[in-house]
């Protein structure tokens, strides 16, 4: 095997760099949401060991909804990438480019074993550039294709290693080789085939036999002419051990599963639910179509599900000659590879092993997959396709005429595949340029116009993301998504009426219940969810609850494990005033799923309504200790806690509000309850800070503003606490309590009694019952008067004539300050003869004076 320079190596890696680089300003989109965004298998609080009982999309493979594809040491560099950068797409694409330019200096080697110095780097520099690719090295959950492929040939190159110069077995490359299947099937399910590619190197290569030569010698042994051949007898025992290799990493892999084939839909795979002898031709037909991708990767659609590829119905259908056409090409290529012993053949092998054996998991022939097309499972047999276009070119340049004119269209193939790359991984840049640069290649797929339709809802632009989900629904009309999908927008632009009828639509077209057969097994897992759907939107009408709860019961009938639908009904019985009950729906939740931290949260939140709340605070703690991060759970324990008035959960509180808001950072009410903690511990300026920062947050904030205002009256700060209060009452005008206290800061601190009798009115014209306001009036009423008493009496004193001429008139005398004035007087006639007129009248200004007052503000 001829050594790899680096400067092939820097090649390669550069040509790599330079087809993806733009792709680290892409996102997550398509299947990269659930694998990434919603897999809380990549979350530290996550145990380890989930990834070794969950599928790749974080489903327990116990359940029937799994999709069953088991890659645990996939999901695990998804972890390492969340560990180091969380959810930053570039770092997760950066990964796969590095991946991708390590697969590519593996297959470097690798073709090293068949061809010549140029003519291998000519197919891994096609191998690099080639559009088809794109899925997989853009596409973050394309990574299990990468990791994959980088084991599949490290074990292909290990076992090339196991003859010794002597044609012995070497042992140790063998079992490297099996232990790097297991690591590739781990990665993807694919990896075990390398296997094949390993049985059929050391048969047609390392041993270098033919078809005929096989068959000559088996009839041999037949005739008992002659014993086997040393060297057959080795070979044999090396499949052996291979084979036995295989069935044993079969066996694991089917417990793994739990002997369960995935549930799939005839909206993912169309053919796979069809009838004879549609499936066969359909399935077949498929074959030429990904041959024609790898061949012309022109039109490249991220989803070829429902529509895309038409059911071939009959044997008169037109593209049954594409297949045969297809097959004719294989069997010639088989033939001349089984026939022949010369290294064209064993280049040709190669290449049709490489092709063929990877593929096959993935063509519905064995058993149906989840889709129709998928361009990322071509990864591998594309390897195979660039050695054979690689062969032919050296084939056609040794051709002295052809020489020149091969070589240019090498370069131009390669710099085209390379525009054509860079070009689309701009596509995958949000899910709105994927879906639509689909739609350009297909229209007949319900499934686009419906993931169109999610990126719009995305980004709230529901009226547009409506006319994509109908149009769903006219390309599929018994598309029961589609329907869904109406529905839902339908609510989210409050038309309840029409999304309820879309509801009703989608529910018709669930299959029926067949007696004695399970009916979990019929239908998807995601279209129950038009049930809980249902009723969540009629659960808004009160007189429908009843109904509501009818819905959910029997969605819990169809799949007794559908964990949404308990949970749905608890928070329905809640609504409904049945505690017990809504205790029953989440504890059944629990048995299908103990380490739902969500679950947990909400039957604390019952243990609230049933005023258990030492209960619910065991259960808050449940749910923070299967993720100290949950928010609510955080923020209402801590409150929980705060509630309880008890000194020895305040540090504990502090350390959960601090911990929300460090998940939270933009909502107020944290570092409001933060704000709370620190007043009950008398930390005043630690109780301001956070005070001030919920009020920054959230202007006008009720609670944060009358407490922070009270914290300040509390410290003897209550000219602070003014502007609070006038912001206070700028956004609340009703506020009561800070009416209140601004009313007495002005009048004990401001000495503003009218502004203080303002306050008051105002409480009063609000609540004339307010006894507190009708108090505050009254002594600020008499305050005034006094003051206004002392002034007259001091005038009188000073000018007797002139407070006479005033106290004779009659409006002055019904005057509620003549009750404080006439008392004084009373004491002065005495010393002063001319006003004895007047003392007749006091006995009756006193009366009235004192009436009016009472009638006026009736103290308590």
């Amino acid at each position: 095997m001829a050594v790899v320079s680096w400067k092939e190596i820097c090649l390669l890696t550069g040509l790599v760099v330079g087809c993806y680089w733009n792709s680290l300003f892409c996102g997550f989109v398509f299947d990269d949401v659930s694998a990434i965004l919603d897999n809380k298998d990549l979350r530290p609080t996550t145990p380890l060991k989930n990834l070794f009982l969950n599928d790749f999309w974080g489903t327990p493979m116990s359940e029937e909804r799994s999709h069953k594809s088991y890659r645990p040491l996939t999901v695990l560099t998804f972890r390492l990438n969340y560990l180091f950068s969380e959810l930053s797409s570039s770092s997760y694409h950066l990964l796969n480019v590095v991946l991708h330019a390590v697969v590519c200096v593996l297959f470097l080697h690798f073709c090293r074993l068949l061809l010549d110095r140029s003519t291998s780097l000519i197919a891994a520099l096609l191998f690099a550039v080639h559009p088809i690719h794109t899925e997989a090295v853009t596409g973050v959950v394309g990574r299990a294709e990468l990791l994959s492929s980088i084991f599949l040939l490290a074990a292909f190159l290990a076992y090339t290693k196991s003859k010794g110069a002597d044609h012995s077995i070497v042992w140790t490359p063998i079992i490297s080789t099996v232990f790097l299947v297991a690591v590739a099937t781990l990665c993807k399910e694919q990896g075990i085939t390398v296997i094949g590619i390993c049985c059929i190197y050391e048969v047609f290569v390392a041993q270098g036999f033919t078809l005929p030569m096989l068959i000559d010698t088996l009839l041999q042994v037949l005739r008992g002419k002659d014993g086997f051949p040393y060297a057959v007898l080795q070979t044999l025992l090396k499949l052996i051990v291979l084979i036995i290799s295989t069935l044993l990493l079969v066996i694991v892999r089917v417990q793994v599963i739990q002997s369960q084939l995935p549930v799939f839909t005839r909206f993912d795979n169309p053919a796979a639910v069809s009838s004879t002898p549609t499936r066969q031709l359909t399935f077949n037909y498929l074959l030429p179509v990904n041959a024609w991708l790898l061949l012309n990767p022109s039109e490249l659609c991220c989803d070829w599900t429902m529509g895309t590829i038409p059911l071939v119905e009959s044997l008169l259908d037109p593209r049954n000659l594409a297949t045969v056409v297809f097959y004719a090409m294989l069997s010639l290529l088989a033939y001349h590879s089984l026939w022949y012993g010369h290294s064209s053949s064993k280049i040709v092998m190669m290449a049709l092993s490489l092709i063929v054996l990877p593929f096959i998991p993935a063509s519905n022939l064995l058993f149906p997959v989840g889709f129709v097309v998928a361009e990322r499972v071509l990864y591998v047999p594309s390897m195979g396709f660039c050695v054979l276009v690689a062969h032919g070119f050296k084939l056609l340049s040794q051709r002295g005429g052809l020489k020149k004119t091969s070589w240019l269209l090498m370069g131009v193939l390669l710099t085209t595949h390379a525009v054509k790359t860079f070009n689309r991984n701009w596509d995958w840049e949000s899910e709105y340029m994927l879906f639509t640069s689909a739609l350009k290649v297909n229209r007949n797929n319900a499934k686009l116009w419906n993931n169109v339709g999610h990126a719009l809802e995305n980004q709230n632009s529901y009226e547009r993301a409506l006319r994509y989900f109908l149009q769903a629904t006219r390309v599929q009309p018994d598309d029961i998504g589609a329907h869904m999908n109406v529905g839902r927008t339908y609510k989210n632009l409050n038309k309840s009426r029409e999304a309820e009828d879309a509801y009703l639509i989608a529910k018709s077209l669930m299959p029926q219940i067949i007696p004695g057969k399970k009916y979990a097994t019929r239908v998807a897992p995601n279209h129950l969810n038009v049930y809980i759907n249902l009723a969540n939107l009629i659960r808004a009408n009160d007189s429908r609850l009843e109904e509501a709860d009818q819905l959910y019961r029997q969605a819990i009938s169809m799949r007794p494990d559908f964990k949404q639908a308990y949970i749905s009904r608890g928070e329905l019985l809640l609504k409904m005033n049945k505690p017990s009950e809504a205790k029953d729906a989440y504890l059944r939740a629990l048995e299908l799923d103990h380490t739902n931290a969500d679950l947990w949260y909400n039957l604390a939140i019952v243990n609230i309504e049933m005023k258990d709340p030492s209960e619910a605070l065991r259960n808050f703690n449940r749910a923070l200790d299967l993720n100290p991060r949950h928010k609510l759970a955080l923020f209402n324990s801590a409150l929980l806690m705060q509630e309880s008035g008890e000194a020895k959960f305040r540090p504990e509180a502090n350390r959960r509000f601090l911990t929300y808001v460090k998940e939270e950072p933009d909502d107020a009410n944290g570092y409001f309850n933060l704000g709370m903690l620190a007043m009950d511990a008398n930390k005043n300026e630690e109780a301001e800070r956070w005070m001030r920062e919920a009020i920054r947050l959230q202007p006008g904030f009720r609670s944060a503003l009358f407490n922070l205002a009270l914290l300040y009256s509390q410290s003897q700060r209550e000219l602070d606490a003014l502007p609070v209060l006038e912001e206070l009452l700028r956004y609340h005008p009703e506020h009561v309590k800070g009416l209140i206290l601004k009313g007495d800061i002005l009048m004990n601190h401001r000495k503003d009694t009218r502004g203080a009798k303002a306050c008051f009115e105002r409480i009063l014209n609000m609540d004339p019952s307010n006894v507190q306001a009708l108090d505050y009036a009254c002594f600020v009423e008499l305050l005034f008067d006094c003051f206004v008493s002392f002034i007259y009496c001091v005038v009188y004193l000073l000018f007797p004539q002139i407070t006479l001429i005033f106290c004779s008139s009659k409006g002055f005398l019904y005057n509620e300050t003549i009750f404080f004035i006439s008392s004084i007087v009373c004491e002065n006639t005495k010393k002063r003869p001319e006003l004895k007129w007047l003392k007749k009248e006091i006995p009756h200004v006193v009366s009235i004076t004192f009436t009016q007052c009472l009638q006026n503000f009736r103290p308590s």
